[in-house]
């Protein structure tokens, strides 16, 4: 199996079959095996319901269901119950295109063990967004990225965009380790990446804004505060198997 493509869900119904069906015409395009995989925190909606119901058209899909503990620990199931040789998480609404991948697959090529996608043109040139989120996500997100730059992954600037994809090795290496259950496990994914010496390499994207998107105040405090718990577990030698020092970036 080349590419295991996860999928992480919490009350999606009115969007998840757009979605999967976005992503399998993308992917049933490519002359390489797939599977598609839906991680689901416990939607109280009918979520798993209609993912259920597309498996039985779309061979390649699957449902894990998970607890509701947060994108993290869905992405993380998700992850570590794929097969493929390359595995990448995306977002429910399809905000990074599917069609991103492409320009994943030529990093892999040159020796890249995990390849993040950025809307900052400071990490790739040509990312950008299609119009400007509110001006209060405009502002929690340029404040918390500073936090993040200090205690977190320094020379990153768009750490929280969810379209990342890993070699096998890396994830089987990088998820059983996250702590995080929550909106920072990017963070933390990043974090881990570099002390365990893994090649990063960077995409542009333009990311489409989502006017039902999830993300809201109280995200953006509780990823400052699970930054800060990053932090700490770095210090505190949490992480089983890492050295106690941050390496240097390797980002292309």
């Amino acid at each position: 199996m080349y590419l295991s493509w996860i999928i992480p869900t919490y009350n999606e119904e009115r969007r998840i079959e757009k979605t999967i069906r976005g992503v399998e015409a993308y992917l049933k395009t490519k002359n390489f095996d797939y599977e598609i995989i839906v991680a689901d925190s416990a939607s109280k909606d009918r979520t798993r319901e209609i993912t259920k119901k597309l498996a039985g058209e779309i061979k390649a899909l699957r449902l894990v269901e998970v607890k509701n503990k947060g994108k993290g620990y869905a992405v993380k199931n998700g992850m570590l119950s794929a097969i493929g040789s390359i595995r990448l998480f995306s977002d429910a609404d399809n905000s990074t295109s599917p069609q991103h991948f492409d320009k994943m697959q030529p990093l892999f090529s040159q020796g890249c063990d995990v390849v993040i996608s950025s809307r900052n043109p400071k990490d790739a040139p040509g990312a950008g967004r299609d119009v400007k989120e509110p001006w209060y996500r405009e502002l929690f997100g340029k404040a918390g990225n500073i936090v993040i730059q200090i205690a977190g992954v320094w020379g990153i600037w768009d750490t929280q965009n969810g379209f990342k994809a890993f070699t096998e090795q890396a994830a089987e290496a990088i998820f059983p380790k996250l702590k995080i259950t929550g909106w920072a496990f990017d963070i933390e994914i990043l974090v881990l990446t570099r002390k365990l010496k893994y090649k990063i390499g960077v995409i542009p994207v333009i990311w489409r804004y989502e006017a039902e998107s999830k993300v809201n105040w109280k995200t953006y405090v509780e990823v400052l505060v699970d930054t800060f718990k990053i932090r700490w577990n770095l210090i505190t030698g949490k992480y089983k198997g890492l050295g106690q020092n941050l390496q240097a970036p390797n980002v292309k």
